[in-house]
């Protein structure tokens, strides 16, 4: 062998940069080129999937690293088989999430509000925040060797994606399917706008439990860890079967002061109360708790708001006018001690829900707000269905494919509980609700209405509501909805491409994402929107942590790329971690497979230093002996092929890993060395090293690009790119 570069350490920082310019400017990660370059048949099946879009609001941390690996190695497993394979990056826009890092910003730095801005250039400052993170995220998936078509790249927020958002809420305020209505919401009190559930972090602190009556003759004890919200309260629950307070039920109880406030107590009786917890009665504070919100609505009971949207009571009681809820607490609870009213206190630890972004006490309040009905019945292809069944009926039919399994199980339990879902946000980054109001006119379209004096809705859609629709938005719908199947062109994208074949998201996400890709999909194009669901766990650091900026374990994807190479930490990430498993990261895994992909470089050195007269395998070389060893081989192969349809790449990965280094490496290579020194069946030992190399580096390739392509590109009879030679699977 002549090859300088092979007898040198092999340093991946000066080769992957390189080589995924080549695979980019190959145009291998577009189906149409591999079509048009007679690399994939036009016939031929397709693999399709969509990046869950990162939010475009800093950086990428390892548990994108992970993920992007995980969907990295099927693209190239899938595209290898021989299959249109499609994988459509995007990034999302992350309303709430983007617009509150900018305001922080602002606020440190100029020492404003979006309030002294205005709506006009704070949205200006946002943007331009979201372009510099986009381009930072982009150039980092790159840097994961991400084999992902750049050519239909998409946004949460653009203009085709908004035209998709657009006519879906249309459809469905048509179909009467999305209400304005008055409802109890998530309200953060400090971002000043409604949330999701999934955008609570619940935080366990030390809380006080105060056990107490509303006055002396009242009848029923309560406890709860809020005592200012109960001058809201309008009824007691008790469970029906209770005997203690069965006489009480359906009386109104009138208390003349209560911390400042009148009270009127009616005692209802509910089968959501635990007769267990507590004294068995339930202080009902409809205006401030979603659960006595339902049990309001189920006994006719009245609302009583009692705090604002600042935290701060709205009552006329001068004992708490205006006074923060945390110090009206103290204030209640001194007043409840002094009047003998307090039975009990006792410490206890309680989950607090805070808001992700802000940090920010989330308060539940009454607002009027947008909702969609998961609950109302409508037709859909000739059935009567709701919302809650298009989420539910792929999954408990298993038209759709949740791995690990165990999931399928706590989806369809939250789907059943599933609440209407609010989808309007107070704030100003973000798909405008496409509603206008004129007088008592409401008008709901596409496009604004003509004439004048209309004034759009002021509210932005929730993000879940644009990223449910990545699956079909990103295709094309709704420009090309009727194109032509089986033609090449993004024009044809839907027809080819929907449904996708894999989602690959974290479990934490089932709920909030998937299922709302599921509501969207089937809904609006009357499509499953994937086959299969691959939930990954969540990476943690070494001790067990979740990763945190404000712990200070994080780790950056990137510094471990400039330190190890990618191909190390791609193995490091995928081996040993099985679908739905939270697994810990720890930098000496990454050395591990620096130390492995090193070995993979000496050891291809060795092959093609000893067979550069080899340039073609020929099968009637190998004596018997050979002849076992590529059996034993292809046996191998079958068993990673299987790993891989079924997913299981954690189980290829390590397969692989320990046939190359502890079989072909410390066994294989060191007995052929022998042979070929003695010439002892050189020739046959020859071609078996070249033959083992070659199909190694195939099987190795999706796991390890860089590498692989390297050396492949040093083979003497090297033709072109590793990542389109066909998968190993078939054997003449």
């Amino acid at each position: 062998m002549n090859n300088d570069e092979l007898k040198k350490p092999y340093d991946p920082n000066k080769c992957e940069d390189a080589i995924y310019k080549k695979w980019e400017e190959s145009g291998f990660f577009n189906p149409d080129v591999c079509i048009e370059k007679g690399i994939t048949s036009e016939t031929a099946d397709h693999f399709s999937m969509v990046l869950p879009p990162p939010n475009v609001t800093g950086t990428l941390h390892m548990g994108h690293a992970f993920e992007d690996t995980i969907q990295d190695i099927m693209t190239r497993y899938e595209r290898m088989n021989g299959k249109k394979t499609l994988w459509v990056p995007g990034t999302d826009h992350a309303a709430i999430a983007t617009q509150s890092k900018v305001e922080k910003i602002i606020q440190k730095e100029e020492g404003k509000n979006r309030y002294d801005l205005g709506r006009e250039e704070l949205l200006k400052r946002i943007k331009k925040f979201a372009k510099e993170s986009h381009d930072t995220i982009v150039n980092q998936i790159r840097k994961m060797g991400c084999s992902i078509d750049w050519s239909r790249e998409a946004f949460t927020l653009d203009e085709k994606r908004n035209l998709a958002v657009k006519t879906v809420f249309k459809k469905m305020y048509d179909d009467g399917l999305i209400y304005r209505g008055y409802r109890v919401v998530n309200w953060d009190s400090k971002g000043q706008t409604t949330i999701s559930d999934d955008e609570i972090v619940y935080e366990e602190r030390k809380a006080t439990m105060y056990t107490f009556k509303y006055s002396h003759d009242f009848p029923i004890s309560i406890s709860t860890t809020r005592p200012e919200t109960k001058v809201g309260d309008t009824a007691v629950a008790v469970h029906p079967s209770d005997e203690r307070y069965k006489k009480f039920v359906g009386k109104t109880f009138e208390v003349s002061d209560f911390a400042g406030e009148k009270l009127s107590i009616k005692i209802v009786a509910d089968e959501s109360v635990d007769p267990e917890f507590g004294t068995g009665a339930l202080g009902v504070t409809p205006a401030h708790s979603q659960i006595d919100w339902e049990i309001a609505q189920r006994h006719n009971l009245p609302l009583k708001p009692v705090i604002n949207e600042y935290a701060r009571m709205s009552v006329e009681s001068p004992l708490l006018k205006d006074k923060k809820t945390t110090e009206a607490r103290e204030i209640v609870a001194e007043w409840l001690r002094n009047k003998k009213l307090m039975e009990k206190e006792e410490e206890i630890m309680q989950n607090i829900s805070t808001a992700e972004r802000t940090g920010g006490i989330v308060e539940p309040l009454p607002k009027l707000q947008w909702f969609i009905d998961v609950n109302k019945e409508f037709i859909k292809k000739g059935e009567k269905v709701t919302f809650k069944k298009l989420m539910l009926s792929p999954v408990k039919n298993k038209d759709i494919k949740i791995m690990p399994d165990r999931f399928e199980k706590e989806y369809v339990h939250w789907i059943e509980n599933l609440r209407d879902w609010c989808i309007s946000r107070q704030i100003w980054y973000g798909h405008r609700i496409p509603v206008w109001y004129k007088d008592d006119e409401i008008y709901c379209g596409i496009e604004a209405p003509k004439g004048d004096n209309w004034v759009q809705d002021e509210d932005t859609l929730d993000t879940w509501f644009s990223s449910g629709m990545w699956t079909f938005s990103t295709l094309g719908w709704p420009h090309f909805a009727e194109a032509s199947r089986g033609k090449p062109g993004p024009e044809n994208d839907f027809v080819n491409y929907h449904p996708t074949t894999l989602m690959c998201p974290g479990y934490n996400i089932l709920f909030f994402w998937v299922a709302r890709m599921i509501l969207m999909s089937t809904y609006a194009v009357g499509q499953l929107p994937f086959k299969t669901v691959y939930l990954h766990g969540m990476l943690t650091d070494k001790k067990g942590e979740r990763f945190s900026k404000s712990k200070g374990n994080g780790v950056d994807p990137i510094d471990m790329i400039n330190k190890f190479g990618c191909d190390a930490l791609r193995m490091a990430l995928i081996v040993g971690v099985g679908p739905g498993n939270d697994s810990r990261f720890d930098e000496q895994k990454v050395k591990g497979y620096k130390n492995f992909a090193n070995k993979i470089w000496n050891a291809s050195r060795f092959v093609l230093e000893h067979t550069s007269d080899i340039f073609e395998v020929s099968k009637g070389t190998f004596d018997i002996s050979d002849q076992k060893t590529i059996g034993e081989f292809k046996e191998l192969v079958k068993d990673i092929t299987n790993d891989m349809e079924n997913y299981n790449f954690y189980l290829a990965a390590e397969k692989i890993y320990h046939y190359f280094w502890h079989s072909f490496a410390d066994i294989i290579i060191e007995d052929c060395k022998n042979r070929i020194k003695e010439n002892s069946d050189a020739d046959s030992a020859k071609q078996l090293l070249y033959y083992l190399l070659k199909e190694q580096l195939k099987i190795l390739h999706p796991f390890m690009p860089f590498i692989t392509e390297k050396i492949w590109s040093l083979l003497p009879d090297s033709k072109g790119l590793l990542m389109i030679e066909p998968w190993p699977c078939k054997f003449s």
